[in-house]
């Protein structure tokens, strides 16, 4: 019995967009999550985390990024969280002297 034509993604172009979404988005929002963690918590146990929880964040980011609706979405999504993140990064490292 063939798949039924609604449930596939209808180009190439949506699919490499969903898999870079879940694979490269994914990761750098969960990278950038723990690093920012890592300044109001102590910083070898929060890293030692990433290690472990880390790879679950990601595989969670990985499949909302499959179940969305569109891959434009997830990306803009993950590239404002990394940003979000990133910026806390920036601010803390500047505050502190380092």
């Amino acid at each position: 019995m063939p798949a039924n034509k609604k449930y596939l993604t209808p180009t190439f172009l949506h699919r490499f967009i969903r898999i870079t979404a879940g694979l490269i988005g994914g990761y750098a929002v969960t990278v950038s999550f723990f690093l920012a963690l890592s300044f109001w918590l102590d910083k070898v146990s929060v890293l030692f985390t990433l290690v472990f929880g880390g790879f679950l964040v990601w595989v969670g980011l990985m499949i909302v990024a499959f179940i969305a609706k569109s891959g434009w979405k997830i990306w803009a999504i993950y590239v404002f969280l990394t940003l979000c993140f990133s910026t806390i990064i920036y601010l803390n490292q500047h505050s502190a002297g380092i």
